[in-house]
């Protein structure tokens, strides 16, 4: 007998059909004898559908007051989720994130959890209900409801799962895993079996989109096994752990991942002096512009040109201050690139395999595809390239790794 912390997304329950489905899922592992807690998700569409009646009313609701409203969503799930379960036979009790009291900061729709109450968690464990919280949820010291932002309903899951102190704590998502890069654009991707906690929060910082960052840091520092598996299918999924899997014939690469929303920009005739890059890249960090990969190359006539990238939707921001940073430094001009994309190959196993960059180098090579920055970690080596590409980058840099499934069972899904 386990205690497993399952997390059902908004696909996942989008209809009432299918959150009659979660409920069978749930009933087989309580037919096991496991104990269930779930976070659920307000159901598919649901939240945009607040925002759009929200936004009807003003075009920038306060904040405090869109935390009340998008709360609803996920209250909806928890109450129907429980009749789905009651219906079957199987005790149930909903909570909204108020209810089990986890306790955030005074952030509205970014909050972060401080604590969490499991008392009236394990108090409905020990009469043998389902417990089924509602996701993305919480509350400050003072009783406001609050919403934890992107990827809120994964935090809220393993949170519980530490509070708890549960078995694994188990994402449910419309994909089977975690792959060695998208299936979409190689149909040979891999599905792993084990993946690290660290080649998981780089992929997913690094573009990979099957889990967010926070879920992942936040298992990663409290220990908690984490599975992410399909809602649809009977697959035991990826496990994320803090062991490598040494049975891997070459551990070195892990996965691929790549992200197309990036912009370059290039200041170009910077004096070279110290603390240049700080009155180049200042302004922008304090715009609030998340700056990413960095290049600063000397030129023969001692200029500088410092080269960045940053979120696409954010390069004509960007763009602007750095116009008055060049006036001000008498630096030559701004340039910038919309068309690049970021492509990444991350694994544990680069810290003792050598030669890993140079194969990456020669595969990307061989396809006539230029490098214009390369970045690296002790288990990450992203380049920036040309977004025209990037799916060929990608399968070159799969077939030479080769980090295809020889089965290809998931192609035809």
């Amino acid at each position: 007998m386990a205690l497993i912390v399952q997390k059902y997304g908004g696909t996942s329950v989008g209809s009432v059909e299918r959150i009659e489905a979660v409920a069978d899922k749930i009933a087989g592992f309580r037919d096991k004898g496991d104990d269930i807690v779930v976070v659920v998700s307000a159901m598919s569409g649901e939240t945009n559908r607040l925002v759009a009646l929200a936004k009807e009313i003003m075009d920038q609701p306060t904040p405090r007051e869109m935390d009340v409203l998008l709360s609803t969503g996920e209250q909806v799930t928890i109450a129907l989720l429980c009749m789905a379960l009651e219906k079957r036979g199987y005790g149930a009790h909903s909570f909204t994130g108020g209810q089990v009291r986890i306790l955030t900061d005074d952030a509205h729709t970014k909050a972060r959890i401080k604590e969490i109450d499991s008392s009236r968690i394990h108090a409905q464990l020990e009469q043998q209900n389902v417990v089924v919280v509602a996701g993305f949820q919480g509350v400050d010291e003072v009783g406001n409801i609050t919403t934890l932002g992107r990827g809120g309903s994964d935090t809220t899951a393993v949170a519980l799962a530490a509070a708890l102190d549960a078995d694994e704590c188990q994402i449910y998502t419309d994909v089977k895993g975690v792959y060695t890069t998208d299936p979409r654009v190689v149909a040979d991707a891999r599905l792993l079996s084990t993946i690290t906690f660290e080649e998981m929060l780089e992929l997913a910082s690094l573009g990979a989109k099957v889990l967010q960052i926070r879920s992942v840091e936040f298992a990663g520092k409290y220990r908690v096994p984490l599975r992410v598996l399909s809602s649809f299918e009977d697959d035991p999924g990826t496990l994320i752990t803090l062991e490598e899997d040494s049975e891997m014939e070459d551990p070195s690469i892990a996965g691929i991942a790549f992200e197309r929303d990036e912009a370059k920009l290039t200041v170009t005739g910077v004096p070279d002096v110290p603390g240049i890059a700080y009155k180049v890249i200042g302004p922008v960090g304090e715009a609030g512009i998340e700056v990413d990969v960095i290049v600063q190359n000397v030129g023969a006539d001692g200029s500088n040109d410092i080269t960045f990238t940053v979120k696409r939707n954010d390069s004509e921001k960007a763009r602007k201050i750095l116009q008055d940073v060049c006036t001000s430094l008498q630096a030559r001009e701004v340039i910038l690139d919309t068309k690049i994309c970021k492509v990444s190959l991350v694994g544990v196993g680069m810290r003792s395999h050598a030669g890993i960059a140079a194969k990456m180098f020669k595969a990307l090579a061989d396809e006539s595809i230029n490098i214009q920055i390369i970045t690296t970690s002790e288990i990450k080596i992203s380049v920036v390239i040309e977004e025209k590409y990037l799916e060929l980058a990608v399968r070159a840099l799969h077939s030479a790794f080769n980090l295809g499934d020889p089965e290809s069972s998931h192609s035809s899904k």
